[in-house]
């Protein structure tokens, strides 16, 4: 009987093991596809700490992240500005269409006109919509980043004339990630809007400035913009740590007001869409992708996904990694957040993966 009940167990155990394995090849599979053949020219990139690959390294801010242990699993183990432990959307985005394997940032003094051509990097960490939440970060606002796209046409017209700018304008893939902030840092964690405006009325203003932002980009020739929504952000460790109570929950009124936002700003690109000639601009739901790797971590291969592999979250360790972090995990992979708010390397290269292969189409 004993002998029966263990090659049963081990049965169980290798049928477990092989499904497993299986999902392990399925990802690693889809994470290896190539949207080379779309020939988008560049990957241009605006908003915030998803997207922003440096920028706040050449500015007088406090939101950095060119120190390690930012960047120790990054190309050359660097730490670049990016907040992760490695790359992020920006970069996945740019190598899986084939155009490069890391997106740099434009303030870079180093650029050369092929990085320029091939696309950069606008985004700025902490930034958002609402001018406050730029002017609490002081970090370079929507408004900045679309002066140094003009800037940056400037310097392709000089190079390569009028018409092939256009070109590449038109046919280029840009990428938006904004509002986070606005909403989590300067709608519930400081008390200014919260007295001016309820959730309603908040979202409405971020989602007008949004479509403003959106426009101007289309008036400068951008004419594929893909937008991602926001993530739970009532889910990042910060997050539960300060308002989940003792069991360290998802913040159920954040997240609701996440939810608020991406339906509006949904129904404002899909609109925007319709009335702009020869736009494709593509709502990129980014909450439901994310929501599943937290609530359903053990299926995608995480062991951890209330604290992040790096830092504390609480008020004396500052929210996020720094040079006297300790207790950093050893294995990223295992868990879906890097630090307190910010994603893994691995879970930002799932979360790419997944939203390309389910709108790539929308583009063409």
């Amino acid at each position: 009987m004993m002998m029966m009940m263990n090659l049963s167990t081990l049965k169980s155990l290798i049928a477990c093991l092989f499904v497993v394995l299986l999902y392990i090849f399925d990802v690693t599979a889809k994470s290896q596809t190539n949207y080379s053949k779309f020939a988008f020219p560049a990957v241009i990139a605006f908003g915030d700490s998803v997207l922003d690959t440096g920028n706040n390294d050449y500015i007088a801010t406090i939101m950095k992240a060119d120190f390690r242990p930012y960047g120790r699993d990054f190309l050359g183990g660097k730490a670049t500005g990016r907040f992760s432990n490695g790359r992020i959307p920006s970069d996945f985005l740019a190598e899986i269409f084939g155009i490069k394997e890391s997106l740099p940032p434009y303030l870079d003094p180093n650029l050369e006109i092929e990085d320029l051509l091939t696309g950069v990097s606008f985004a700025s960490a902490g930034s958002g919509y609402d001018p406050l939440t730029t002017e609490l970060a002081a970090v370079l606002s929507a408004q900045d980043q679309l002066n140094m796209f003009r800037d940056y046409i400037g310097k392709l017209k000089a190079d390569v004339g009028e018409e092939r700018t256009a070109f590449i304008l038109a046919k280029s893939i840009f990428f938006i990630s904004m509002g986070s902030n606005d909403i989590l840092v300067t709608y519930f964690m400081s008390p200014f809007r919260r007295n001016e405006y309820n959730v309603e009325e908040y979202t409405s203003m971020l989602v007008d400035i949004s479509s403003n932002f959106l426009q101007e980009l289309y008036k400068y020739g951008a004419r594929k913009i893909g937008v991602l929504s926001l993530a739970p952000i009532g889910c990042v460790p910060l997050q539960r740590t300060l308002r989940g109570g003792e069991e360290r929950n998802c913040v159920e009124s954040v997240n609701q007001a996440a939810m608020v936002y991406n339906s509006k700003l949904s129904s404002s690109v899909v609109a925007l869409s319709k009335s702009l000639p020869k736009a494709r601009l593509v709502y990129l739901d980014n909450y439901s992708e994310l929501s599943e790797f937290i609530q359903h971590h053990k299926k995608f291969g995480f062991e951890v996904e209330n604290s992040g592999c790096c830092g504390i979250a609480n008020i004396e360790a500052g929210f996020l990694c720094n040079s006297f972090s300790l207790g950093v995990c050893q294995n990223a992979t295992k868990y879906v957040f890097w630090d307190s708010i910010h994603p893994t390397e691995r879970t930002y290269s799932m979360l790419v993966t997944d939203i390309v292969e389910k709108n790539i189409h929308k583009f063409v």
